[in-house]
Order: C-alpha cells, then sequence, then structure tokens
C-alpha cells in the first residue's frame, strides 16, 4: 500500500494521522512501506471570517499537529501562544468576543487571507502555508488538501422563542465555542456545499489510493461534509481502494468533540453500528468495506456484518501514537486481501 487517502477532520483526524505516520516510520503497518505516501483530504465546513481573516481551523488543525506546532492539551491552536491581540480587541468593544485568535495563530490567518485575496485558491494557499512547516520530523510525507476551494459553511439551527419561526440559525462554530454544544441542534444547513467542487488533487487522491481511511472524525459535520462535495461520495464509491473506517462513538458516546448532538440532529443513533450504517456498505451504494469499532462494542460487530460491512472490534482510544498506530495497523488488517 503505497498510497493512502484519509478524510479527515479537526482533532481526532489530526491524532489519527499522526499515529498513522508514527506505523509507517517505524515498520508497524502491514503492508506498508516506509517511503509510503499519505494525502489527507480535510473538512473546510468549519471554516469562517472572522475580524477580517479566513480561519480555517481543521487544516490548521492538522498542519499544526504534523508541524509540530500544536498546543497538545487543548488539541488545536498554537503552543505557547498568547492573546494580546484578543485582549485589545474585547477592550474597544468589537464582536465577536467568543472567538478568540491567539496572537501566533493570527500570522497564519493574515498570510492565509492576503493570499487568497490576492486571488489564490485554498488548495494553493494551503500548500504555501504548509511549506513553513515541513520541516518538522512528524510531518512525514503528506500532501494536505482543503475538500473544496469554495467556501462552505456549517450553519446550525437551535430554538429560540423569540424568532418568528421558533428556530435561530447560528455559524457552527457559535454553536460549538460559544454555545459550547450545550443546547439541541435540532438541523444543520450546509451552505454552499452543494454548489461546491472538489479541490484539484482531492479526486485523484482517492482514484489513485491503495487504501482510503475514515479516522475517527465526526461522521456529520467533518467527514460528512467532505463526503457531501458534489462528485466526492461517487469517487468513493468507484474507486478501486479498498475503504476503511474506525468509529468515533465509543461505548454509546462520543470521545471527542459534539459527534452525539450531530447524530442526534439527523435522526442516527449514538452507537458504532449506527454510524457505520449511516456511512453504508459500498456494496449497497455507501462507502464503507470495513469498519473498527472499540472492544467494548464488540456486541455490535454483527449488525455491522449483516449490513455487508467486514467489521472487527479493538482498541479504539488514542492514548499515545504506539496504541493509534496499532489502531492504524487492525484497519490495514480489516481490509487487506488475504
Amino acid at each position: 500500500m503505497q498510497k493512502i487517502t484519509v478524510l479527515s477532520g479537526g482533532v481526532g483526524g489530526a491524532r489519527f494521522i499522526q499515529g498513522l505516520l508514527h506505523g509507517i516510520a517505524r515498520g508497524s503497518l502491514p503492508g506498508v512501506p516506509p517511503d509510503a505516501e499519505v494525502t489527507v483530504i480535510a473538512n473546510t465546513a468549519d471554516d469562517l471570517w472572522i475580524h477580517g481573516l479566513k480561519v480555517c481551523p481543521d487544516l490548521d488543525t492538522v498542519m499544526y499537529t504534523l508541524g509540530d506546532g500544536i498546543d497538545t492539551g487543548r488539541g488545536w491552536g498554537r503552543r505557547e501562544e498568547t492573546w494580546s491581540a484578543k485582549t485589545e480587541l474585547e477592550l474597544y468593544g468589537v464582536e465577536p468576543t467568543w472567538f478568540g485568535l491567539g496572537d501566533r495563530d493570527i500570522a497564519t490567518h493574515l498570510v492565509r487571507t492576503q493570499m487568497l485575496e490576492s486571488g489564490y485558491p485554498l488548495s494553493e494557499v494551503t500548500t504555501a502555508l504548509c511549506r513553513r512547516w515541513r520541516s518538522a520530523e512528524s510531518w512525514g510525507g503528506v500532501r494536505l488538501l482543503p475538500m473544496t476551494d469554495d467556501r462552505v459553511e456549517t450553519h446550525v439551527a437551535i430554538a429560540d422563542a423569540d424568532a418568528p419561526s421558533g428556530r435561530r440559525v447560528i455559524h457552527f462554530q457559535e454553536y460549538w465555542v460559544r454555545l459550547r454544544a450545550a443546547v439541541p441542534a435540532e438541523a444543520l444547513v450546509f451552505v454552499g456545499l452543494e454548489q461546491s467542487t472538489p479541490a484539484p488533487g482531492v479526486l485523484d487522491a482517492i482514484v489513485d489510493a491503495d487504501l482510503v481511511i475514515l479516522p475517527p472524525s465526526n461522521p456529520v459535520v467533518s467527514v460528512g461534509t467532505i463526503l457531501g462535495v458534489p462528485g466526492l461520495r461517487e469517487a468513493l464509491i468507484s474507486a478501486p481502494a479498498p475503504v476503511v473506517g474506525l468509529s468515533p462513538i465509543v461505548a454509546d458516546t462520543h470521545v471527542h468533540g459534539m459527534a452525539k448532538q450531530m447524530l442526534d440532529a439527523i435522526g442516527v443513533d449514538v452507537t458504532a453500528a449506527a454510524v457505520a450504517l449511516h456511512y453504508g456498505s459500498r456494496t449497497a451504494g455507501g462507502v464503507l468495506d470495513g469498519w473498527l469499532v472499540d472492544e467494548s462494542d464488540s456486541d455490535h460487530v454483527a449488525a455491522v456484518e449483516a449490513a455487508g460491512i467486514t467489521c472487527a472490534a479493538v482498541p479504539l482510544m488514542m492514548t499515545d501514537h504506539d496504541a493509534t498506530a496499532a489502531m492504524a495497523a487492525a484497519a490495514i488488517d480489516l481490509v487487506r486481501p488475504a
């Protein structure tokens, strides 16, 4: 398996990619050589414009993580960050105050915004930004691509008794950062998704892959939005490579983030089996050949396999790079030809 493609959200996807690269470097992944190429297709529907700057949270989380610049405690943003600009903006009374940009992080957004406003597409901007981080040993042979160059944003409808419709629609980041996903999401609106097109290199990364992995990222607003880019799901369904996913649900709850709230919003049960059925089997028009569940969810294996998806139960907690590499190895073993 020379070419591996990963469809990634933010924190969970980035940590999985770290473990995958760790396993490649150690030679512990079956059938994967040390010079294997990894392409990451990242979700951009979490993106927003704030204070005149274009912020791409999932792209940046993957980039900072692989470049050894991530704040490992938070799982996002820069290590050794300071917040002077955020404080000054608050003193000026500039809204929104609920989304803070760190001083070091602002540099990334300034460069991105300047390049976008000069006419460069997001895919080329991302390549340029990644050059700053490629000297890190942990980067490996990774290529990072946005799912699309087009503007796509996830919005969330929540209850609002004062609104004529009884609902108010807010940006996904406001739902997550300001509200902490503490109120029910009544509906999700993916603005611009249906009109978007895959970024250059995205379809080729799927068609040319020897393996495609869906890591334990949010199946609705991370991997789900990537699959929602027109043409991308179809490319995945018809791709010659096997497609294997790892459940973000362990013991009927999410490990990190808000998968539960998002699954509730689209009417999917919060179980490892239900997420697999949501993705569906490639034999029935879905996207999966294989699916890993946590060993605590071993009772879900039969239901997944009954749907035409090869399934196994293994430890799925990314406690360190070795544990995550073992997850990647198990995913490869699950769909590797005998």
